[in-house]
């Protein structure tokens, strides 16, 4: 079964990124995406997560960290074919999979600073789907300030052991690993104890809470973890003792870029979705999209739309040639996720009474895209940070 998705609004300035391969694995993506994921989120939503096995489908399509080094399973290829991947998902609304978190981010963390035991051992298994990864930042009362996290890991001969929790972890319930945030150490310290430990699911004393109950996003995995004495070897260790927190802020600026790639493609989305239901709706004998309001309000969305994708892909230029400042990723997290939740809201609007209803795309979009404010730090942090820059 697939699902039929409005074609999007041509845009305004052709986009100059994506060559023939780039193109010819889009339409692989969004095949995949239109048969095996947007059919069955009703079903998702209801468990509050994807089935296991889709997992390893995107793994024999080479979907699933396909940027990581062909000795280590993935097919090396350029931050494009991630993009594409985030691109098509937000095309159908697909607010359920957490591919690209365990592909451009838990990936990333392993073979950036890992070492070749570690890349051998969890990227292979990453990029066919045999392991799901999650990474666990955020603790109850911590949010966005990963200094003050209260998860430690003890040193015990060639061991750690963890105590402490995480909340808010995308992919947590259906995680066989996790790169998970601790303080080593002099635990009381602030960025200099902060670590990064890789650590099995299927440890004794890792536990894993119900999938939580959020407002949108219902069909993603979303859960709180447990480290109650979970020892943990030395070995696991991510870098240096005590490197953690710079290792973060690294990876920090592509997955806020992450974020601003999804918004715009959703913000297109949106747009398509409307622009399709507009035009079929009467009212007064005519349809909403010959009344001049309706022309004005997509006028300027498809406007401010086209101004989201310049910029996002100028940055991603940026990200090719590893220039991208942490100022450009912060902007572009912040504008584009403020932008796209103003579109969906003038799209809900457009669509009357129907645009809150869940059987219609845009009020599913209505309640899944709040979040993107909040995660990868919120919008509020990122100003803070471009404004430390002036």
């Amino acid at each position: 079964m697939s699902v039929t998705v409005p074609q999007s609004v041509a845009p305004m300035i052709p986009r100059t990124l994506f060559n023939s391969d780039h193109e010819a694995f889009r339409t692989t993506v969004r095949r995949f995406f239109e048969t095996e994921l947007a059919p069955h989120y009703e079903k998702w939503e209801e468990q509050q997560h994807i089935d296991r096995n889709i997992w390893n489908k995107a793994g024999e399509l080479g979907l699933l960290c396909p940027t990581m080094p062909e000795q280590y399973g993935g097919a090396g290829v350029d931050r494009l074919y991630s993009m594409i991947l985030m691109e098509e998902q937000a095309r159908v609304g697909d607010s359920a999979s957490g591919f690209s978190l365990h592909s451009d981010i838990v990936a990333n963390y392993i073979n950036n600073f890992g070492t070749e035991e570690q890349k051998m051992e969890w990227l292979p298994k990453m990029c066919s789907g045999e392991v799901v990864g999650s990474i666990a930042m955020t603790e109850p009362g911590t949010g966005s300030d990963l200094q003050s996290i209260r998860t430690t890991a003890v040193a015990d001969g060639d061991d750690y052991i963890v105590n402490g929790s995480k909340i808010f972890i995308t992919n947590g319930y259906l995680c066989d690993m996790s790169v998970v945030v601790v303080k080593t150490g002099d635990i009381s310290g602030g960025a200099q104890s902060v670590s990064l430990l890789i650590m099995d699911a299927n440890t004794p004393g890792f536990t894993k809470g119900k999938p939580l109950k959020k407002v949108g996003m219902r069909g993603q995995d979303t859960c709180e973890l447990f480290f109650d004495n979970v020892r943990v070897p030395k070995s696991n260790l991510l870098g240096m003792e005590g490197m953690g927190f710079i290792m973060l802020m690294k990876e920090l600026a592509w997955e806020r870029m992450m974020i601003a790639i999804i918004c715009a493609s959703g913000a297109e989305n949106a747009i398509a979705t409307t622009v399709d239901y507009v035009k079929q709706r009467k009212v007064f004998g005519k349809s909403v999209s010959s009344f001049q309001n309706t022309r004005f309000k997509l006028a300027e969305m498809r406007s401010e739309a086209q101004i989201a994708r310049v910029f996002v892909d100028r940055c991603m230029e940026q990200v090719l040639k590893n220039e991208l400042s942490v100022e450009a990723a912060c902007a572009a997290k912040y504008w584009v996720s403020d932008l796209l939740s103003k579109i969906v809201d003038e799209c809900v609007q457009l669509h009357g009474g129907y645009g809150y209803m869940l059987e219609y795309p845009i009020a599913r979009a209505y309640i899944d895209t709040r979040a993107n404010r909040i995660y990868g730090g919120t919008n509020e942090i990122m100003k803070e940070l471009i404004s430390r820059s002036i």
